[in-house]
């Protein structure tokens, strides 16, 4: 007897976010490299949900949210840094010129 196919439940497939959105903010804003990363993963969600692999849905969903606020928080640590850099020569250029 052949087992009938059944999609994913709805309940379970619309608690699972794919983050594409802010995934691709944050590779625009940020930091490209580990946005792009989040944005392959984001993008895997939909199609594991479409096959039923609910699980991994789940997974590509939470490493997907994990690179997209690695990206974020590389992008303001860049930001500080050149910040801290400019106060740091234009202050030392303002000392000299004393």
């Amino acid at each position: 007897m052949a087992q009938q196919w059944s999609s994913p439940s709805a309940a379970a497939t619309s608690e699972i976010s794919n983050y594409l959105i802010p995934a691709i903010l944050s590779t625009i804003f940020c930091c490209l490299p580990l946005g792009v990363v989040s944005i392959i993963f984001a993008t895997q969600v939909n199609s594991k949900v479409a096959t039923g692999d609910v699980q991994g849905a789940a997974e590509a969903s939470k490493k997907a949210k994990m690179f997209m606020f690695l990206s974020i928080g590389g992008g303001v640590l860049i930001w500080i840094c050149v910040i801290l850099m400019w106060i740091f020569v234009f202050g030392m250029a303002a000392i000299g010129n004393m």
